[in-house]
């Protein structure tokens, strides 16, 4: 992490939202503590994505608490709160033809003015966050013609630009090939050592065993479990969020893995 940033520590605290009369989120608490990485799964239609737009301020009508460092979000302005949690979707289509260094400058928005030439310091926040995530080489590259990989490190590199120490990353490796998901979980991984504060959806219990520190399973608008992954993952627990039976297993490393439970012809 740079020097000079202060991390910041977060809190979601009896969070409850709705759209009408349709309950989406009930009760949720959970913390995020500087230099981890959260899990965050739950089958679609779960609240994951209205959570994250709870966190970020985007969504204003939900009671409990969003907490950083201990003052609720509200008190903070869209420029402050983007000083200090940059988000990351899952896909992205610009409308032009940007190189990566232009997409990424788009993360230093909050530190100038508004319609200002970036800075000096602007350009080299989005060079160093290129170099940060290991594609420095592609800057002047289009970012159209880059890999689905390629292109969620840019996406990871503009929030960095942002100098944000909390990073909420949707479900990053979504539509990209096996190489790709790695490649990319290693980044993030690699990111919440170095000190950032990292939320992460995924559908992919393998991708939480390997990379989180703790998960948080939604189901039914509510926390059905969270801890961390190697306890609260179970087959029960994935068979009640995804429907399906599986086996974990561990390796002579003790790295757990998920492996689906086949229907028989005779089950079928």
């Amino acid at each position: 992490m740079p020097a000079g940033i202060i991390r910041s520590y977060l809190e979601v605290r009896n969070l409850s939202f709705a759209y009408g009369n349709q309950a989406v989120l009930r009760d949720v608490g959970f913390t995020l503590q500087p230099g981890e990485l959260l899990g965050m799964l739950g089958p679609n239609g779960a609240g994951k994505s209205t959570l994250f737009r709870c966190i970020l301020g985007l969504e204003k009508n939900h009671t409990g608490q969003v907490l950083l460092d201990g003052t609720g979000i509200e008190t903070r302005s869209p420029t402050v709160l983007a000083k200090q949690i940059a988000y990351v979707p899952q896909t992205h289509y610009p409308s032009f033809n940007y190189a990566a260094l232009d997409m990424v400058l788009m993360g230093t928005a909050a530190q100038g003015r508004e319609w200002a030439l970036p800075r000096t310091a602007q350009r080299q926040a989005a060079e160093e966050a290129l170099e940060q995530v290991g594609i420095s080489h592609l800057r002047q590259r289009s970012f159209r013609q880059l890999s689905g990989g390629e292109q969620q490190l840019v996406l990871i590199a503009r929030a960095l630009a942002q100098k944000a120490t909390l990073l909420i990353m949707d479900e990053p490796t979504a539509n990209l090939d096996y190489g790709n998901q790695i490649r990319v979980l290693f980044q993030v991984k690699t990111l919440s050592r170095n000190g950032y504060g990292i939320i992460l959806s995924t559908h992919n219990p393998d991708h939480a065993f390997l990379f989180t520190d703790r998960v948080v399973a939604l189901h039914n608008t509510r926390i059905a479990a969270a801890g961390p992954p190697a306890e609260v993952l179970t087959p029960e627990l994935i068979a009640l969020l995804y429907g399906v039976q599986v086996l974990i297993r561990q390796d002579e490393q003790g790295v757990l893995s998920c492996t689906p439970v086949l229907p028989t012809a005779a089950s079928s």
